[in-house]
C-alpha cells in the first residue's frame, strides 16, 4: 500500500492551481480525483455562498431579480432544532439550528409575504400555477427527538403546518446516523489511519482545526466508496473510538411512541424517508424498491394514515437521480423532495418526485441571509439559470 499523508494538501483545498496539489492529484487514482472534486466543490461552495451573500446585500440585486427568480415558492428543509451546545469541532453544524432561529425563519417568511402551507396545499398551488402570494412548505428530515421537544412548540405557536420525514430504522434504533458516527470518531481519535481502495490514508486529528480538516477529507473520500464499504469503514473508526452507533441513533431519534405523539398534532404530516437512510442511487433497483415500499408500508401501518410523500436520503445528484425519480412515480408517491437547491416553478409540476428545497443551514443563521435566499437569486446563479434540475 502507498502511504499518503493528507495534511500535505493546502488547507481547506483553497487553491486547485497550487502546484503541490496538482502533483498530488496527478498521482491519485480516479476515486481520489472524485474525492478532490467533491471536497473542493464543498469548500468552494461555502466561499461562494459567503461572497454571494455579501454581494447581494451590498447591491440589492436579489430584490431586483426576485420577480424572475423567486418562482411560486419554496420547500424549506430542516434537520435538528435545539439549543446550541457550542463545541469547537462541529462539522455537522449545517444540519442544526436553534429554536429561536426557527421562530425567526417563520417570522421572516411572513414578513416577506410567503404563505406557510402544508405540503399538500403547496403541491396543489404548484400544479395550479401558483397563487397571489408565494408559498413556503416546512419540512424536517430524519425524525430527531428535538423536533418534538424544541421545534413543535415553535410551530404550534405560529400555527405553521409541517411535514416530518421519518426513517423507520431510526425510529426502531437500528439504522445508523453514519455522519454523526464519523464526527464522534474524529472527535475522539488523535490519529487516524484508514485503508480505502488499496491506499492507506493518514490523518492527524489533535487540534479542532485538524479534526475539521480531517472530517471534510474523510467525508468525501468515504462518499465515493460503495455504500457498504463506506459504512464498514465508518464502523471500523467508531469501534476504534469506542463509539456505539446504535446508541447514537437511540439517543437522538424519536421512537414510534414519540412519532405518534407528534403525528397526532393536526399541523403535522408524516412522510417517508426510507428504511435505512440509504443513498439509493448507489444500490440495485430491487433494493431501492424495497426501501421505498416497505418504509411506506410501516409508516402507514403505525400511523393509520396515508404517507404519499417522500424525501430522498442525502438527496444530492449522487444519491438520487432519474432512475429513483421514476421509481417513486411507479410506486405511486405524490411527491419526493431532494436536497438540490432551488425554488419551485410551474415546470416542477411535471417533476413532482424530484423537487428542490431551500436548506436552512445552521452555518448561516442570520435572517439577512435567509431574505436573500427567499428571492431565489442565489439559486439562479448556482443552477446557471436552470429552473428545473432533474438530470
Amino acid at each position: 500500500m502507498v502511504n499518503r499523508t493528507l495534511q500535505r494538501v493546502p488547507e481547506k483545498l483553497k487553491d486547485f492551481s497550487d502546484k503541490n496539489t496538482l502533483k498530488f492529484i496527478n498521482r491519485a487514482s480516479h476515486g481520489d480525483w472524485i474525492f478532490w472534486m467533491g471536497a473542493g466543490r464543498a469548500a468552494l461552495k461555502q466561499q461562494a455562498i459567503g461572497a454571494g451573500f455579501t454581494l447581494f446585500r451590498a447591491t440589492g440585486a436579489h430584490r431586483l431579480a426576485s420577480r424572475i427568480t423567486r418562482g411560486l415558492g419554496a420547500i424549506l428543509m430542516f434537520h435538528h432544532v435545539r439549543p446550541w451546545a457550542g463545541p469547537s469541532f462541529a462539522p455537522n453544524r449545517l444540519l442544526e439550528i436553534t429554536p429561536d432561529y426557527l421562530a425567526e425563519v417563520i417570522e421572516t417568511l411572513k414578513r416577506e409575504g410567503f404563505d406557510i402551507v402544508s405540503l399538500d396545499e403547496g403541491l396543489a398551488r404548484l400544479q395550479s400555477g401558483g397563487s397571489a402570494n408565494p408559498f413556503a412548505v416546512l419540512t424536517f428530515d430524519d425524525g430527531y427527538r428535538d423536533n418534538l421537544l424544541h421545534a413543535l412548540p415553535v410551530l404550534k405557536h405560529y400555527r405553521a403546518p409541517f411535514t416530518l420525514y421519518v426513517t423507520t430504522g431510526f425510529a426502531e434504533g437500528t439504522a445508523r446516523l453514519w455522519w454523526l458516527e464519523l464526527e464522534q470518531a474524529v472527535r475522539g481519535l488523535p490519529h487516524i489511519e484508514l485503508a480505502l481502495g488499496g491506499t492507506n490514508y493518514i490523518f492527524d486529528c489533535r487540534t479542532a482545526q485538524e479534526k475539521a480538516d480531517s472530517f471534510n477529507r474523510l467525508y468525501w473520500l468515504l462518499r465515493v466508496q460503495p455504500e457498504e464499504e463506506m459504512l464498514q469503514s465508518i464502523h471500523y473508526l467508531a469501534q476504534k473510538a469506542d463509539i456505539d452507533g446504535q446508541a447514537i441513533t437511540r439517543s437522538l431519534c424519536m421512537n414510534w411512541d414519540e412519532i405518534l405523539e407528534i403525528a397526532a398534532d393536526p399541523l403535522c404530516a408524516i412522510g417517508v424517508h426510507t428504511l435505512t437512510h440509504s443513498m439509493l442511487a448507489h444500490r440495485r433497483i430491487d433494493f431501492a424498491r424495497h426501501e421505498l415500499f416497505e418504509s411506506r408500508r410501516i409508516i402507514e401501518a403505525k400511523t393509520g394514515k396515508p404517507a404519499p410523500h417522500l424525501a430522498w436520503p442525502v438527496g444530492d445528484p449522487a444519491s438520487a437521480g432519474p432512475r429513483e425519480f421514476a421509481l417513486a412515480r411507479e410506486l405511486g408517491f405524490a411527491s419526493a423532495v431532494t436536497t438540490r437547491p432551488g425554488m419551485l416553478f410551474p415546470a416542477h409540476a411535471g417533476h413532482l418526485t424530484a423537487l428542490p428545497r431551500l436548506s436552512v443551514n445552521g452555518n448561516w443563521q442570520d435572517v439577512r441571509y435567509l431574505e436573500v435566499l427567499l428571492t431565489g437569486a442565489p439559486f439562479a446563479l448556482w443552477n446557471r439559470g436552470r429552473r428545473v434540475n432533474v438530470a
